[in-house]
């Protein structure tokens, strides 16, 4: 134990290999081209630029859904005054830190209000509201979807999560540095405000994002749906992040089979609370049988979207349930590492599933939009995760990946699984 508690923020052993460090600018260049190539491909296909734009709108939807889920992990650790997730606990600061690169990445989506009437929202355009709900413009659904209380409320929000990524993530290289154990007490007291104004802004955020794309229907729950998919991926993304750390010689004592045993209990335990949520969703708007309502299903069960609606329930919940059940599997941190993929390609899946029907069914296209349509989310996919990636690798590129200096250290290099 003596060993770990002399290690400082210099340690290479906590330090990213300079070959991958290296590789962060790069691959935020990349990212930037192809998504730039994805958006000018789309503008000459048959989607056109409201195809492109919705597949740019589901690739950043799924990195920021990740990012949050990350942000999120980071808040409740403080919250519950958590000791063993202490060594896992930089991952997620690092994911969180790019929440203010996030923010200027939603600068696209804006755009489509003030430059392309109905591109992503039909709201955006006055003669749809016109022909279909002209009862909006007196009314206070109206005024909640206007341009620029769209923007302002856009800007509330990445303000609120860009100051709380930016405080706990510098706050805690701080503590790096000179161990003060007032800082923690500071991220703690900070932390029950901080989950309130995340449920809020996190809800209202899915709401006005994606939910409004159908502005006629409504859920409740669609915000907690967003919560639950983005916490279950940011777990996931944080055990293959650590897997594949201690696999180049990073972090190999600090992290056990431990923490690779809470890490699977977590992610079991929101695989089904997403499955909960996505079930009580259905269920409600199915038995209420009110066409307001069930349009929004129904447009996801024509033009090839039935297979992904029934594949979601099979490759979102019933396989990884079982899955990582086990506590031989949770134990056995390659077996975990596949699941934790598995789970970010089907949450991914989950995504395109929110975004891409309505966009197809307005346009009259099929599923994918053909071979040009699938390499339009092929770019932007790949664009959006890759400034994702570099962003966290540039933030990482002078951090120790462990909290070196805080006070609960010593407890979660002591953590063992009753």
């Amino acid at each position: 134990m003596s060993e770990h508690t002399m290690k400082t923020p210099d340690d290479p052993t906590l330090r990213l290999p300079q070959a991958v460090a290296k590789r962060a600018v790069p691959l935020m260049a990349t990212g930037a081209v192809l998504l730039v190539a994805g958006i000018l491909l789309g503008t000459a296909t048959p989607g056109g630029m409201k195809f492109a734009m919705g597949a740019y709108l589901t690739a950043f939807i799924y990195v920021l859904t990740i990012a949050l889920g990350a942000l999120f992990f980071v808040l409740i650790q403080h919250l519950c005054r958590a000791g063993w997730s202490v060594t896992v606990r930089r991952v997620a600061e690092l994911f969180m830190s790019t929440l203010p690169m996030l923010g200027l990445l939603f600068i696209p989506v804006l755009g489509t209000l003030f430059f392309g009437q109905g591109t992503l929202y039909k709201w955006d355009d006055p003669q749809w509201i016109q022909d279909h709900h002209p009862e909006w413009a007196t009314n206070s659904k109206g005024f909640y979807l206007q341009d620029w209380f769209f923007t302002l409320r856009a800007l509330i929000y990445f303000g609120i999560w860009s100051f709380l990524a930016r405080y706990y993530f510098q706050t805690s290289r701080r503590q790096d540095e000179t161990a003060e154990l007032r800082l923690t007490e500071k991220m703690q007291a900070l932390s029950g405000p901080g989950v309130i104004l995340f449920a809020l802004s996190l809800s209202f955020a899915a709401f006005d994002w994606l939910m409004s794309m159908e502005p006629a229907w409504f859920s409740t729950m669609f915000g907690v749906y967003i919560f639950a998919g983005g916490i279950l991926s940011a777990l996931s993304g944080m055990l293959v992040t650590i897997f594949l750390l201690q696999r180049g010689g990073t972090i190999r004592d600090e992290v056990t089979v431990e923490h690779f045993h809470d890490f699977g209990k977590l992610i079991f335990g929101f695989i089904t609370f997403w499955t909960y949520i996505a079930f009580s969703q259905y269920l409600l708007i199915w038995y209420a049988n009110i066409p307001e309502e069930t349009f929004w299903f129904k447009y996801r069960q024509e033009n090839g979207w039935t297979a992904i609606s029934l594949l979601l329930p099979i490759c979102h919940w019933l396989l990884p349930f079982i899955g990582t059940m086990s506590r031989h599997v949770r134990r056995r941190p390659a077996l975990m590492c596949f699941w934790a993929c598995w789970i970010l390609v089907v949450h991914f899946i989950d995504i395109y599933w929110i975004v891409m029907p309505t966009v197809t069914h307005e346009m009259e296209i099929g599923l994918l939009g053909g071979i040009s349509g699938v390499l339009v989310s092929l770019l932007c996919t790949l664009g959006m995760i890759g400034l994702f990636i570099g962003g966290v690798l540039r933030s990482g590129e002078s951090a120790p990946w462990i909290p070196v200096r805080d006070p609960r250290l010593h407890e979660s290099l002591a953590f063992h699984n009753l």
